[in-house]
């Protein structure tokens, strides 16, 4: 496994090692030992996946307590990172990243930094380990083109849920 810093404090590229052969491929996603040992000492307590097809963006969704691990099971989708914490001299500063099922890189999100992913491949499974329980109260939206951020996306027009067109702070 290789742990990279990106441009974003706390904010992790994990590339975890796969094995193939003829029958296919073997990857593992989550070892608590070998993360912890790579300075990842995080206790993930929910998994949650969200199936999409080509041209949805999800987000961009977080909150100020969850951590998250980040990474595509199926297809391939453009990843955001954004610094959300507006008492941060960072605020507004984002990362983009290519995860998928290829590649099958990670992302580590800290709290008080919002995700949001655009589906590029026909349909995406995107996968996430959380350190909280999901709390719908305590989340905050930005809206995805919100002109503070200045976010480029490969796509102009995606497919947006009602709270990802209005966006919805906290």
């Amino acid at each position: 496994m290789i742990v990279e810093k990106t441009n974003l404090k706390e904010v992790l590229l994990i590339k975890p090692e796969a094995f193939e052969d003829h029958r296919g491929q073997y990857v593992e996603l989550y070892n608590d030992e070998l993360y912890r040992k790579h300075g990842i000492g995080v206790t993930f307590v929910q998994d949650d996946i969200s199936v999409s097809h080509r041209h949805v963006l999800r987000g961009i969704h977080g909150d100020g307590e969850t951590w998250k691990l980040i990474s595509c099971l199926h297809g391939s989708f453009y990843f955001v990172v954004v610094n959300c914490d507006t008492a941060s001299p960072d605020f507004g500063q984002w990362q983009s990243f290519t995860l998928s099922e290829s590649n099958r890189h990670q992302v580590l999100v800290p709290p008080k930094h919002g995700n949001a992913h655009l589906v590029i491949s026909e349909s995406a499974i995107f996968h996430y380990k959380q350190t909280t329980y999901y709390n719908p109260k305590g989340q905050f939206t930005y809206v995805w083109n919100d002109p503070r951020l200045n976010i480029w996306w490969p796509i102009k027009t995606p497919i947006l849920s009602r709270r990802d067109e209005m966006g919805r702070f906290v």
